[in-house]
């Protein structure tokens, strides 16, 4: 999925990310993107292994620059999150220590409720290659950990960084089901103009032979209803189906080729009962 929305306001709070002696450009390019997807702003990292910030993480943020541009590079973990109140570290391994150990949710509401209490915080993310040390992982608050493969447990940098950032955004949300993109709730329409509906789309199917044989009338027109109701149609929603039903009504789709303007619907009716007379 591409594009940003400049006319929306830009989401950018929350939870600082670290990432550890990260290796590529590209890979901190694209935690860039995943941050600014979700509302992250904040990025520091600790020893990277190659100049920051280069083309290369600019090209894989994909226009995230507002979250290359503040990115603060750090001799030492410990300097990157000496002014943060609550720290937690995200591992793939098993640790055997005192630290609470906490799913993304878990962890995600846990940041929320530091960050609505004005508190700083962070979430730590290793290397590529073997994520945070046991040393690293004793200067957070709490571990993170990811209901993965456990034959296949290593993320992508980026792809934990995404995981987080999502849980982070949806603790945010009143429901979980909410969505910034989802268009205005129509109000559904009143039973009259319904009904109203209903009477017209019956009598065009009537005029076109529609109910047969006739004993099943009933049956058919209480299905038809039954259908149309469920969709709960909006006043405008019935009033684009009355106009097409009315379109439908006023032309035949078989008009003959030649003639100036299509034959009318009712013409045709007439037509195909005098043959059968």
């Amino acid at each position: 999925m591409a594009g940003t929305d400049k006319k929306r306001p830009l989401i950018a709070q929350g939870p600082v990310i670290v990432l550890v002696e990260p290796q590529l450009p590209e890979n901190i390019g694209m935690v860039a993107r995943a941050m600014a997807n979700f509302g992250l702003a904040e990025l520091r990292l600790v020893n990277p292994r190659e100049t920051f910030p280069g083309e290369k993480a600019y090209a894989a943020a994909s226009k995230a620059d507002h979250v290359i541009n503040k990115t603060v590079v750090y001799g030492a973990l410990h300097e990157a999150v000496a002014d943060c109140r609550y720290v937690v570290a995200t591992t793939a391994r098993e640790r055997y220590s005192f630290k609470p150990v906490l799913s993304a949710v878990e962890a995600a509401q846990n940041l929320r409720t530091h960050e609505e209490g004005g508190e700083k915080t962070a979430i730590l993310f290793g290397r590529e290659r073997f994520g945070l040390s046991n040393e690293e992982v004793s200067l957070a608050d709490a571990i993170v950990t990811f209901p993965v493969n456990p034959a296949f447990a290593s993320l992508n940098i980026a792809q934990a960084v995404l995981l987080m950032a999502y849980e982070w955004m949806k603790s945010g949300l009143r429901e979980e089901t909410q969505t910034v993109f989802r268009g205005p709730q129509m109000m559904q329409a009143p039973k009259q103009s319904l009904y109203g509906f209903f009477d017209q789309i019956e009598e065009a199917l009537e005029v076109r032979g529609y109910f047969r044989p006739p004993e099943r009338k009933d049956v058919m027109v209480g299905n038809l209803r039954a259908v149309l109701t469920r969709a709960a149609f909006s006043e405008e929603e019935i009033k684009l189906l009355r106009g097409i039903v009315s379109s439908l009504d006023r032309f035949s789709p078989r008009a003959p080729r030649g003639s100036g303007a299509p034959e009318p619907r009712t013409r045709l009716v007439s037509t195909r009962a005098e043959k059968k007379s």
